[in-house]
């Protein structure tokens, strides 16, 4: 069975779904039996490639809110994080286009090393003080997830390397419907939006395995949508059948 996850790196619920959605395969019958797909899907496409800005401050000009007001709209993200075992910077990280962190991920596909970066850089992004956005931190942890470095350089300077995997990715997202980010695909039957909580993952992939028509009930959970907003939970059912 396979399941497909359409994520940013930038989606600070991405980071809280995959953990979330890990120990939700950690408690499935069949999970060795399971291929794991990391699609991709830019939060942030419009922003020129070096264009950053720091979190917080993006925060509140998004929302017009005070620093104060933004910084505790991290603060309640963070303990989100923190309740997974995720670490959670508030203070100090970046952010910025994400089109080359893509691209880097789908030669990482290619050469069976994706969730190895994918991990590495949300680690990067979210906990340590390394940005994503700076290509040497891109290039570094490339190596770091096993990836030959001559090659991911090469990657990261020809901007057409994998961008029409990237681009068709994210135009198979929009014909699935999904207009905000976690999105998890099963087996091209259901499809479940947002940070779910680790059980409701585990009864998706049961529902997905047995093929059953009936959806398991679940909440709504909270997603960053294509304008890049991660503020609130947005409405969606746990699991539906995929378009």
């Amino acid at each position: 069975m396979r399941v497909e996850i359409w994520s940013d790196i930038a989606c600070p619920w991405c980071y809280i779904g995959k953990a979330r959605f890990e120990k939700g395969l950690d408690a499935f019958a069949h999970r060795d039996e399971v291929e794991v797909v990391h699609r991709s899907f830019e939060l942030d496409p419009g922003r020129e490639r070096g264009d950053t800005a720091p979190v917080v401050d993006m925060l509140a000009k998004k929302y017009g809110r005070t620093r104060e007001e933004a910084q505790a709209m991290e603060e309640h993200v963070a303990s989100n994080a923190r309740s997974e075992g995720l670490e959670y910077r508030v203070e100090g990280r970046d952010h910025g286009n994400t089109f080359d962190i893509h691209r880097l991920l789908h030669l990482a596909k290619a050469r069976g090393r994706q969730d190895e970066l994918l991990t590495l850089a949300y680690r990067a992004n979210f906990a340590e003080e390394r940005s994503v956005f700076d290509p040497d931190v891109l290039l570094a942890l490339a190596v770091e997830a096993g990836l030959d470095e001559q090659e991911a350089r090469r990657v990261l300077a020809d901007v057409s390397a994998y961008a029409d995997d990237v681009r068709a990715d994210e135009r198979e997202a929009a014909e699935l419907g999904a207009n905000g980010v976690p999105f998890f695909v099963f087996d091209r039957r259901y499809g479940v939006s947002g940070g779910q909580p680790a059980e409701l993952f585990t009864q998706a992939l049961e529902q997905a395995w047995q093929g059953r028509e009936a959806a398991p009930a679940g909440e709504d959970a909270a997603v960053c949508d294509a304008d890049g907003a991660c503020e609130v939970p947005a409405a969606a059912d746990a699991a539906q059948p995929a378009s």
